[in-house]
C-alpha cells in the first residue's frame, strides 16, 4: 500500500485538504472531490485511491473547504468552484497532467472548470444530470461543455439520471448495473457490491491508460 500524505491548501473559500495516494511511477494525477452530502470516504473514491496508483496514476482525494470546516451542507456551486480553483496549483505540484474528477456535485465542479483550469480530462462519477424526479431541470450543458476527454460512470438506477437519459455527446459512459447515486446495489441484484465497485475501478484503469 502506498504511503498517504495529507496537505492543507488555503483557498478563497477557506482551507481545503488533499489526501495524496501516490503512484511509484506516476504519469497522471487524478484529483477527485466528493459530493454535496458526503466526503472522501465514499466507496468509489476510496476504491480509486486504492487501485489506480498501481497503474501509474497518483490519486488526490480532495476535501472541499465546507467539509474541512465541519459543515453538513455544501455551499452554492460558485463557492465550490472557488475552492476547486484554489486547489489547482497544489494538484499540479507533481508536474503531471491532472485529471479533474468528482462524484455528484464534485463532478459538476470538474466539468464546469475543466477548460479554464487546463484539466487533462474529466472523470464524472454519478453526474447529477437532473434533480430526482425533475428531468426537465437538465444539467447536460455542464457535462457537454467540459471540452476535454470525459468519462462518466453512472449507476443504472441513479435517480439523478439513469444512463439511458444522458444525451449523445463527446464523452464515454460506463454503467454500473443496478447502482444507485452512491453506487450501492440492492441485495437482490445479480451482482454484489464488490463487483459493482470493480466496474468503476476497471473502467477508470482502462480509461486513464488510454489517455496517454
Amino acid at each position: 500500500m502506498t504511503h498517504t500524505t495529507q496537505q492543507t491548501v488555503e483557498t478563497e473559500a477557506g482551507p481545503a485538504r488533499i489526501a495524496w495516494h501516490p503512484a511509484k511511477k506516476a504519469r497522471l494525477v487524478l484529483a477527485v472531490s466528493h459530493g454535496a452530502g458526503g466526503g472522501i470516504e465514499a466507496r468509489d473514491l476510496q476504491a480509486l485511491a486504492h487501485v489506480l496508483p498501481a497503474h501509474g496514476v497518483t490519486v488526490a482525494l480532495v476535501e472541499q473547504p465546507w467539509r474541512v470546516a465541519g459543515k453538513k451542507v455544501a455551499p452554492a456551486p460558485k463557492t465550490l468552484d472557488t475552492g476547486w480553483r484554489g486547489l489547482w496549483p497544489a494538484l499540479g505540484g507533481p508536474g503531471l497532467p491532472v485529471i479533474a474528477g468528482g462524484r455528484s456535485a464534485g463532478a459538476r465542479v470538474a466539468c464546469r472548470t475543466a477548460a479554464e483550469l487546463g484539466a487533462h480530462a474529466v472523470l464524472a462519477l454519478s453526474f447529477p444530470l437532473h434533480p430526482p424526479g425533475r428531468p426537465e431541470k437538465s444539467r447536460a450543458e455542464e457535462l457537454l461543455g467540459a471540452g476535454v476527454p470525459t468519462l462518466v460512470v453512472q449507476g443504472g438506477n441513479d435517480p439523478f439520471g439513469r444512463p439511458d437519459e444522458f444525451p449523445d455527446g463527446p464523452y464515454e459512459l460506463v454503467e454500473v448495473p443496478y447502482g444507485d447515486h452512491g453506487f450501492a446495489v440492492p441485495k437482490r441484484a445479480p451482482i454484489g457490491q464488490d463487483e459493482a465497485v470493480t466496474v468503476i475501478t476497471d473502467a477508470a484503469v482502462k480509461w486513464t491508460g488510454s489517455l496517454g
